[in-house]
C-alpha cells in the first residue's frame, strides 16, 4: 500500500467496518432477550407455583386467619407459607412414638386397599430415595457409551444394582451401577439403565451443570479448567502417599 492514501478510501473502509443501524438494533435486542428472558421465565414459574399452592391451601384456611378476609386484595404466598408450616408440623408430630404408631396404622389400612397400596408404596419409596438425607441419589454426573459404542450420553449415577437385578447380572463378572439417562430438553423423563462400572466415566461437573447441558442440547457447557484439575489430582496423590508412608 502506498503512503498516499485517499481519504475517501479510508472513509469507505470505516463505513464498511462500522456495523449498520439494523445490526446494532439486532444485537441490542438479543442482549436484552438474554438478560430478560431467564428473569421473566423464572418470575413466571415462581408466580405460577405460588398461585397453584394458594389455590389448594387458601380454601382450607379458616376465614378468621385468612388475611384476604380483611383486605380488599388477595395476599399471594399465604397458602405457600401455610403449606410449609403444615409440612413442618406433620414432620414434628410423626417424629415421636405416638406419631409413628399412627402412621403405621394408616399404612396398614392403605395396605389392605388393592389399588391404593401399590400407588402409595411406589410413591413413598420414590420420595424416600430422592429426599432422604441418607440417600446418595444423583450426586454425580457421568458419560456412558449410548446407544452404541462411539456415541456418548450424559447420565446421573443413582446407586449400585441391588436385589434380583444384581443377582442375575452378577454372572457378567462386572459390578453394575444403576444410572438415569435424561432426555433433551426435559431431563425429568428418561431411561433407567444398568451399566458396568468400567464403562462409566465420572465427570467433575455437578448434576446441576449436567442438567443444564442436557436441557440446552449442548449449548450451555460448564467451564473446565484442566490444569487446575491436574493440580488437584496431584495434590490428592501426594496426600495419599504421605498417609501411606505414615501408616
Amino acid at each position: 500500500m502506498s503512503g498516499n492514501t485517499n481519504p475517501d478510501d479510508l472513509e469507505h473502509i470505516a463505513a464498511i467496518a462500522r456495523p449498520s443501524a439494523m445490526t446494532r438494533l439486532r444485537n441490542y435486542f438479543l442482549t436484552g432477550l438474554i438478560i430478560a428472558g431467564p428473569l421473566g421465565i423464572t418470575a413466571y414459574l415462581t408466580w405460577s407455583i405460588i398461585q397453584w399452592v394458594d389455590g389448594w391451601m387458601k380454601p382450607l384456611i379458616p376465614r378468621v386467619y385468612n388475611p384476604d378476609t380483611y383486605l380488599p386484595f388477595p395476599v399471594p404466598g399465604v397458602g405457600l407459607i401455610v403449606a410449609f408450616l403444615a409440612l413442618v408440623l406433620i414432620g414434628f408430630l410423626t417424629a415421636n412414638i405416638a406419631g409413628k404408631t399412627l402412621v403405621s396404622y394408616g399404612e396398614l389400612l392403605l395396605g389392605r386397599m388393592p389399588v391404593v397400596r401399590n400407588l402409595y408404596s411406589g410413591l413413598k419409596q420414590i420420595f424416600e430415595t430422592v429426599l432422604a438425607e441418607r440417600s446418595n441419589s444423583f450426586k454425580k454426573a457421568a458419560i456412558i457409551p449410548y446407544p452404541r459404542p462411539g456415541l456418548w450420553a450424559i447420565v446421573f449415577i443413582a446407586t449400585d444394582a441391588r436385589g434380583e437385578v444384581a443377582h442375575h447380572l452378577a454372572s457378567s463378572g462386572n459390578d453394575v451401577t444403576a444410572v438415569f439417562l435424561p432426555t433433551t430438553p426435559n431431563p425429568t423423563s428418561g431411561f433407567l439403565l444398568f451399566v458396568p462400572k468400567n464403562e462409566i466415566i465420572e465427570l467433575d461437573m455437578s448434576v446441576e451443570d449436567a442438567a443444564k447441558l442436557v436441557i440446552s442440547a449442548g449449548l450451555v457447557s460448564p467451564e473446565y479448567d484442566k490444569l487446575a484439575r491436574l493440580e488437584e489430582e496431584g495434590q490428592k496423590g501426594k496426600q495419599g502417599e504421605a498417609k501411606a508412608s505414615r501408616a
